[in-house]
């Protein structure tokens, strides 16, 4: 062997090395790929280009200007837009390629549903500060290599891996998503039956999000917390006064409690993770569904299987407007008059379960905004292969915030024919985006000892 050679085997070596040692993968990309972002890449790692018969647009810079005030009907830039044509049972096979598997089946299997599909508009940018942290993440940024698909090196406020090299760095990009540093919101969630009776259950919530501040330079300076929310029921009666706290960590699994108003008790949750049903829902969302996704990675093997074309919810400025709950969710779906669909690209990625764990969804396949990184679908199996759950979001631009954000989803439970609308805030007050930033939540709010307190008020 050349000295040359034994030099760089040398270093390949060592690097191996460490890369075992320190249990974290090597850097997401290098300087190369990661100076394609602001080019031929959006800051956050789409393609800028739009598609090659332009039904999918070029980016531009994304969110539409305006302004937003608190309990102001907010602005629909797109409100003058009109379907270009409707996807329904009669001709869902001509656009199954651009479909989940779970669109298919409600398109049909749910009589009357449709999905009314619009121009294309490429609404979505973030901050200049969340740009630039993403891009000091695509070349810095780790997951450990365990297993566990922990993230152990990042700093905060911008996505992770803008350009991903496997479905757990996407997913990641997920659950960091970028929706300010913390909110104050107040929702419904709306327990549906085929007849269309329903049970909702109303909250308060505060975020707060540590790790979304561009102040942070690793995980160890917010003490690995990604996330920390306080819920508190205000309705039923029968449920008044319940309050659930969690804490969301960077690497290792949940902390929670729970407040029962009864028996004037806090008591720890040891299952608030995984498929384990959150309390109180009538087991139609295991815990790792809210939203969407929040879950531990260390159970599944994370397939990234690339981009694809797709019909997603987007621009549903109609959907969350303002309206009795009674007005928008039926029977078997949401009023189809209120649901605006986009030809999008979205990253799929599929999650399996790994030998020796288990998980009572056998599989999932996630469908990411190429744009921001949200999960606005997801397709949930059982052990037989059996679509089971079949889970839709919605996103707008919140230009207050100078971000898309995302908060109502519905879940489809196939098994039992009924849905759930979660996050649902069109009879609630305005979500406060700004809370975070501009020092709205107090940081009390979320110890365990406050607990009594909350539910008590």
């Amino acid at each position: 062997m050349t000295p040359q050679n034994f030099k760089k085997w040398s270093t390949i070596a060592l690097t191996i090395g460490l890369s075992i040692t320190t249990g974290a993968l090597v850097a997401a990309v290098g300087e190369q790929e990661a100076a394609k972002l602001g080019k031929e890449l959006t800051p956050v790692g789409a393609e800028k280009a739009g598609n090659k018969d332009g039904s999918i647009p070029e980016w531009n810079g994304g969110l539409p200007k305006g302004k937003h005030k608190a309990g102001d009907a907010r602005n629909d830039p797109f409100a003058a837009d009109k379907p270009l044509y409707s996807i329904d049972a009669s001709n869902v096979d001509k656009y199954k390629d651009k479909l989940s598997a779970g669109q298919i089946e409600l398109l049909k299997t749910r009589k009357g549903y449709r999905m009314d599909v619009y121009p294309t508009r490429r609404s979505c940018g973030y901050p200049e500060s969340v740009n630039g942290q993403t891009r000091a993440n695509a070349t810095q940024a780790k997951l450990t290599a365990d297993g566990q698909d922990n993230l152990v090196q990042a700093v905060g406020g911008g996505f992770p891996f803008p350009i991903p090299n496997n479905g757990a760095e996407a997913v990641w990009n997920h659950r960091l998503r970028w929706q300010g540093e913390g909110r104050i919101e107040h929702y419904q969630t709306n327990f549906i039956n085929p007849d269309g009776s329903f049970y909702s259950l109303a909250q308060d919530q505060w975020v707060t999000m540590p790790f979304a501040s561009s102040k942070v330079k690793s995980p160890d300076d917010v003490q690995g917390v990604m996330q920390k929310l306080l819920n508190v029921a205000t309705s039923p009666a029968a449920r008044s006064g319940e309050v659930i706290l969690g804490h969301f960590f960077l690497s290792k699994p949940n902390d929670a409690w729970m407040y029962f108003p009864g028996q004037r008790r806090v008591r720890r949750l040891p299952n608030l993770a995984y498929d384990n049903p959150i309390p109180g829902y009538e087991n139609l969302e295991t815990v790792d569904q809210y939203p969407m996704f929040s879950g531990q990675l260390d159970r599944y093997d994370w397939k990234l299987v690339g981009k694809k074309e797709m019909f997603v919810p987007y621009n549903n400025f109609k959907f969350v407007a303002k309206r009795p709950i009674k007005d928008i969710y039926e029977g078997q779906y949401p009023k189809r008059d209120l649901m605006r669909y986009e030809l999008h690209r979205v990253w799929k990625v599929e999650a399996t379960v790994k030998a020796g764990k288990r998980h009572v969804f056998a599989k999932r396949e996630f469908y990411l905004d190429e744009d921001t990184w949200m999960l606005l679908n997801a397709d949930q199996y059982d052990a037989q292969g059996k679509l089971w759950r079949v889970m839709e979001a919605s996103i707008y631009p919140a230009v207050e915030l100078g971000a898309c954000v995302s908060q109502e989803f519905v879940s489809w439970d196939l098994n039992v024919n009924r849905y759930i609308a979660e996050n649902a805030t069109q009879a609630s007050k305005d979500t406060d985006w700004l809370a975070g930033a501009e020092g709205r939540i107090d940081a009390k709010r979320f110890e365990s000892e406050e607990l009594r307190r909350f539910g008590d008020r």
